[in-house]
């Protein structure tokens, strides 16, 4: 049974979570113990330094089996970091990382674990068909072509060539020669930002359907509405670190309360952030949206102070506004 303990924090304060484990049943006589099952993803006092610069600042984290997760955080948070040593494309400089209980490449090289990054690339001159034939002849225990063509939805393009291939076509090209190695894990960079909304639906759709198969998917992305919908878990980075850690619902109710976005003439967000009631205050051109523990006495504070205030809106926080406010500390260090 698990158990979470949340303080409520605002931006710049950490959210601790516990972990409540039950004591061990007293083994049978002559029963042997179940297997413990390995982590898809273990990681433990990750760092990573580029002379002095730290990417990557001591980070805990374990995923498991068939879960869903989404990897946010800003430009420069660590992330892109975090998938390369994940993937065991670049080597960590103090800790540890495991894949099913392997060294990450050697959980690459048995086909347990794939990735779809934003810097891939197909051979031009052949077909999809042609390349996925390629790569299935590498792996051990491929996944049938036919199955992988339709779960990355382009059995309409096999024979194209990539020259041919439109960025969402490439995109979803890329995702097929994921695929087709038949991984446990799959890691995605950035998977549907060259997509359209269509295909951006029917990529998801596809994702649901491998994942229903028991497979871990752990993507990063700059849709809010993806993680919202799509995962299981959010983990969001921060400044290299793990900023918060837990489903979406928990990640919202860590800037519980609602936002207030009004248009506010001769404001600063400074005098905004300070109005009774608020707790995070942005201002980007005349419109500001307020992060409020008390929307009510907030909106009486904006009117009385700035009687000019016009197109109010109020509702309740969701997973942008979270990232925002889980964010703004980072924001405010460097101003």
């Amino acid at each position: 049974m698990k158990t979470k303990e949340k303080t409520e924090a605002g931006p710049a304060e950490r959210t601790t979570t516990v972990t409540a484990r039950p004591e061990p049943e007293p083994k049978a006589e002559g029963k042997p113990a179940a297997p413990a099952v390995e982590p898809a993803i273990r990681i433990t006092g990750l760092r990573k330094t580029y002379g002095d610069v730290q990417a990557v600042k001591g980070i805990d984290l374990d995923i498991a089996p068939g879960e869903v997760v989404a990897l946010l955080g800003p430009n420069g948070a660590g992330k892109s970091t975090t998938v390369d040593m994940v993937l065991g494309l670049s080597k960590p400089t103090a800790g540890g990382i495991t894949l099913f209980g392997k060294d990450p490449y050697i959980a690459v090289r048995e086909g347990l674990a794939s990735a779809v990054l934003q810097d891939g690339s197909l051979i031009d001159d052949l077909s999809v068909r042609e390349t996925l034939g390629m790569i299935s002849s590498l792996h051990k225990n491929p996944m049938p072509m036919d199955e992988v063509l339709r779960r990355a939805n382009i059995e309409d393009i096999a024979d194209r060539r990539g020259t041919k291939l439109s960025g969402g076509q490439r995109q979803r090209a890329r995702f097929a020669c994921a695929l087709i190695g038949n991984p446990q894990l799959l890691i995605l960079d950035e998977p549907t930002s060259a997509m359209d909304v269509g295909s951006r639906r029917k990529f998801w759709e596809s994702m649901r359907k491998f994942t229903d198969t028991g497979r871990t998917v752990v993507f990063a992305t700059h849709y809010l509405d993806e993680a919202e919908e799509f995962a299981d878990r959010v983990v969001l980075m921060r400044s290299g670190t793990i900023a918060a850690d837990g489903t979406v619902a928990q990640i919202r109710a860590l800037t519980a309360g609602r936002m207030l976005r009004a248009s506010v003439p001769d404001a600063t967000a400074k005098e905004l952030g300070t109005l009774p009631g608020v707790t995070g205050a942005t201002l980007r051109l005349g419109q500001a949206e307020l992060h409020c523990e008390d929307s009510d006495k907030a909106l009486r504070a904006l009117l009385t102070k700035y009687p000019d205030a016009h197109d109010i809106e109020i509702s309740a926080s969701g997973l942008e506004e979270a990232f925002l406010s889980l964010t703004a500390a980072e924001e405010a260090d460097a101003a």
